[in-house]
């Protein structure tokens, strides 16, 4: 993604879990996991929720190509208004985008009717968004709004405190950013100049490994990437009295470390460089509040007894 003029200054991330998003790549798992024969469709064994499935699958393929029309820029402002917006696509859109879907999928013979902008058709696809939500992401809804919000958090802390360049610096490694270009592994080789119009950053529950972009370059730019726990600001925690002793990043780092990580994954999460991330877990290493066990090739980090006493004030911690 190139940035020009202005568009450091119109980035931003959004304010809440997009929902129509979160459909989506919730669907592009729950078809992944089917196809491994993971059972992961348990979930939506009734007829209603099969029914659900089969009618918004043919539009979600787990990979490749699926409309941009259904990820409207108004569900950022909840489902109804999101799915509204899906529901008054322009037939032209429709029949163009549902084209270039049905070039690698095979689709069902309604599907012509959507294209058409058939208004029954239109308002079943409607409902069944609603019903998906309902009875696929409702039960976890609470958790992914959880999730969203701790990502949007931090990075908008970050964005405050010290600008938008490093804030586009705590998603390494999963992008990285030299000045004028935010860099991501994707499926495809694509290049989006964003020409003024900034960015918005989407942090989803459900996506997952890659980053997403919307395919026709003439709508608002957006980058969805998958939300991670952030590490906490030791200034607002319980554990603000580490902060003097250890230092606010290392303090962070060992809190962040209850949940044992590597180091990428370390560097990741706090937003430091790898070779920051390293240095600082030989420290605490040194000091007996972290222990480094080998996992193949892998090296991974967990609190230590003595490190867990350190941040609880030696409180009983629950079992992971």
């Amino acid at each position: 993604m190139h940035f020009s003029g202005g568009d450091l200054s119109r980035t931003r991330v959004a304010d809440q879990p997009d929902p129509l998003w979160e459909i989506v790549l919730s669907m592009h798992q729950l078809q992944e996991r089917a196809r491994q024969g993971s059972g992961a469709t348990a979930r939506c064994a009734s007829p209603r929720r099969r029914q659900t499935l089969r009618a918004l699958a043919p539009l979600m393929p787990s990979r490749g190509y699926f409309p941009d029309f259904l990820t409207p820029a108004a569900a950022s402002g909840g489902l109804d208004g999101g799915i509204d917006a899906v529901l008054s696509t322009p037939r032209r859109r429709l029949r163009s985008e549902l084209s270039l879907l049905a070039r690698d999928n095979a689709l069902p013979s309604w599907t012509r009717s959507l294209a058409d902008g058939d208004t029954g058709t239109l308002r079943s696809l409607g409902r069944a968004l609603h019903r998906y939500h309902e009875c696929v992401l409702g039960p976890v809804w609470q958790d992914v709004a959880a999730r969203v919000e701790a990502d949007r958090r931090h990075r908008t802390g970050v964005q405050c405190r010290a600008g938008t360049e490093a804030m586009l610096h705590t998603f390494r490694p999963m992008l990285r950013w030299r000045p004028s270009v935010l860099c991501a592994e994707y499926p495809v080789d694509r290049d989006v100049h964003l020409g003024g119009r900034g960015l918005l950053l989407v942090p989803s529950y459900f996506c997952r490994r890659t980053p997403v972009a919307l395919l026709d370059e003439e709508l608002p730019p957006v980058l969805v990437y998958p939300a991670h726990p952030p590490v906490q600001d030791p200034t607002t925690t319980p554990d603000c009295r580490l902060a003097p002793l250890l230092g606010h990043t290392r303090a962070a780092v060992l809190q962040t470390l209850q949940v044992p990580c590597t180091t990428t994954e370390l560097a990741e999460r706090a937003g430091v460089s790898l070779s920051s991330a390293s240095e600082h877990a030989a420290v605490l290493r040194r000091a007996g509040l972290i222990a480094s066990v080998r996992e193949r090739q892998w090296v991974r980090h967990i609190v230590t007894k003595l490190g867990a006493d350190l941040l609880t004030g030696g409180a009983p911690t629950a079992q992971p």
